[in-house]
């Protein structure tokens, strides 16, 4: 069960490091996330200027000193990927350069982690090469949530939390569901371990959908390993994109009998006509967090809701910065 971070009293600090005192630097990749940590942690955000030269280039100006002071830049890969990429890197050289004790990359969503293998012979590992210039930037420690894979933690040199949109997914459904008419789906079989431990948590039947392409050019078969029939089905993963599989999921799942179809996503990254799709699909609602910030489209959308996850990244902030456990927020 997450605990919030109580208020305290004006002036006083809400969080306390074993040495040095605490900053939070944020990009421009998601200000509302950035303000919301702020304000559960009841920390002001340090002056910094993030901004662009006239050919683009990114130009990075802490306006405070932070020298000795355990530092948080938070701060998603999100689209456009490549600059808040660039930011996140200078803003930690600059903090680096200008005496921080520690410094924590606060990573909502971590962008390439879909390169996480070779899928060809002459193929990159997209997310290991991020790791290492994250680590060579000047980062001391690395705190994200729901990597898509969580051998990603593997691929840094420094310490990585994961942290899990799940116990907040697992509230909600709580909340809006009667959960003896629930059954928690995985969209693949790699997402698996993911939907086990949502079903879990909520004490529900797991259900999986098989997708396959028998030959190409032909469109792609889902098949329903469980009875679904008669139950409201919660699809659980951690990024939607173009919302493809998560419509044809749908489908299927209706086709043996499901009464209704939610899905609980953790980064909705919606790119492309992603949003229409979802829209107009049989899905009853997409459920995501804020990791990434959302697009106006997202906001107007009437069957997407977004979660806000200010509180867990906060109180996993708290508990770093005071060399408590992050894992026990997860109990």
């Amino acid at each position: 069960m997450l605990k919030s971070v109580s208020p305290t009293s004006k002036g006083e600090a809400a969080i306390s490091a074993k040495n040095g005192s605490i900053k939070l630097v944020a990009g421009n990749s998601n200000p509302e996330l950035a303000a919301a940590i702020s304000s559960v942690l009841n920390l002001p955000l340090t002056k910094a200027s993030v901004r662009r030269f006239a050919d683009n280039e990114v130009f990075v100006e802490i306006l405070e000193n932070v020298r000795g002071s355990d530092v948080y830049v938070i701060q998603s890969t999100s689209f456009p990927a490549n600059d808040h990429l660039m930011e996140l890197l200078i803003i930690t050289d600059a903090l680096r350069r200008a005496s921080a004790r520690r410094i924590t990359a606060v990573i909502p969503y971590f962008g390439y982690a879909r390169q996480d293998r070779k899928v060809g012979s002459r193929a990159p590992i997209s997310a290991k090469l991020v790791a290492n210039l994250i680590t060579h930037a000047g980062a001391d420690r690395v705190m994200t949530l729901d990597l898509h894979a969580a051998q990603i933690q593997g691929f840094f040199d420094i310490p990585t939390d994961n942290l899990f949109a799940a116990p907040v997914m697992a509230r909600d459904i709580k909340e809006k569901f009667d959960l003896s008419k629930v059954m928690v789906v995985s969209p693949d079989v790699g997402g698996v371990i993911r939907a086990r431990g949502l079903a879990k948590r909520i004490n529900a039947p797991l259900a999986i959908i098989d997708k396959r392409r028998e030959r190409a050019g032909e469109s792609e078969v889902m098949n329903v390993i469980g009875d679904v029939a008669g139950y409201t089905c919660v699809l659980i993963d951690d990024i939607v994109d173009s919302g493809g599989t998560l419509v044809n999921a749908a489908d299927a799942l209706l086709a043996n009998g499901a009464k209704d179809v939610y899905a609980y996503i953790t980064h909705g990254v919606l790119s492309g006509g992603a949003v229409a799709r979802i829209t107009s699909s049989r899905l009853k609602e997409l459920v995501i967090t804020d990791s990434i910030q959302p697009t106006e489209a997202v906001k107007k959308a009437a069957n997407i809701r977004s979660l806000p996850i200010a509180t867990l990244i906060g109180e996993a902030i708290s508990r770093t910065a005071a060399e408590e456990s992050v894992s026990s927020l997860f109990d």
